[in-house]
């Protein structure tokens, strides 16, 4: 269950994702790929930083949603484990909300891709159950379904990124996001959740929430749904490949 309104990627963790240097020194220009849709986010930001994007995912759909917020990216059809790009072409490789969905293969056409001094920036944007009034709402809706809010986001695969062997020094930072969010709208998430529940029981259910919402909040001010965007940064190790890596002559470059 998540908030009508998505929470704004805080600019604090992705100017740690995308901070690149090498020798010691900022790169002036880095060169990011935004691999898959749901980084979208991430691309309204990266480009007023003046990062050169290119957007990729496996459907033009996917590049159009990425296309929204980064206009200016240029756009790709490839699948992931297939990054028709020249080797050592990125400083950044930013996958948000999807490191799980990845196919086998992709961590390595990802290495590829990356420069020797880059790295994989890995984002997921949780919800912080740990706040008291969430965890009494979490109890009221797994009095009705006993899986309601079981919180599986794919931050599990983070375990495989940290045994791959294309990777090396991961490092993780976490940040908190606070959404405001209203009684209404609360009641609304909790109706949306239980559609085929008994008439009854969904009434009891949404006073009870309801009056959750009435003793929780701080009257005028919202309550506030809390997240925790967890990040990670994986420089790249090229030792594992058994074929020489060649940095392009001029710049990016894409197979066609």
């Amino acid at each position: 269950m998540t908030a009508t309104t998505q929470p704004a990627f805080p600019q604090a963790a992705l100017d740690w994702l995308a901070a690149v240097s090498t020798n010691g020194r900022p790169v002036p220009t880095p060169r990011a790929l935004l691999l898959g849709r749901s980084a979208a986010p991430l691309g309204a930001a990266l480009t007023r930083t003046g990062t050169d994007l290119v957007a990729c995912d496996h459907s033009r759909a996917g590049v159009r949603t990425l296309l929204n917020r980064a206009p200016r990216a240029i756009p790709t059809v490839a699948d992931p484990e297939r990054l028709p790009f020249a080797a050592m072409s990125f400083d950044v490789v930013h996958v948000h909300q999807a490191l799980h969905t990845l196919p086998e293969g992709a961590l390595a056409s990802i290495a590829r891709v990356l420069a020797p001094h880059g790295h994989l920036a890995v984002s997921y944007t949780v919800r912080d159950d740990s706040v008291p009034w969430v965890r009494r709402l979490t109890a009221l809706l797994r009095d009705v379904d006993p899986q309601a809010m079981a919180g599986a986001y794919g931050t599990e695969s983070i375990d495989r990124l940290r045994a791959s062997r294309f990777f090396d020094d991961v490092e993780e930072r976490g940040h908190r996001l606070w959404v405001p969010i209203s009684r209404v709208d609360l009641l609304g998430m909790v109706a949306r959740r239980f559609p085929d529940l008994e008439q009854d029981r969904l009434s009891q259910l949404m006073a009870d929430v309801g009056e959750l919402y009435e003793t929780s909040a701080r009257v005028p001010e919202p309550l506030l749904l809390p997240y925790r965007v967890a990040c990670w940064r994986a420089g790249v190790d090229h030792s594992e490949f058994t074929s020489q890596l060649d940095p392009p002559d001029d710049g990016l470059r894409i197979r066609l």
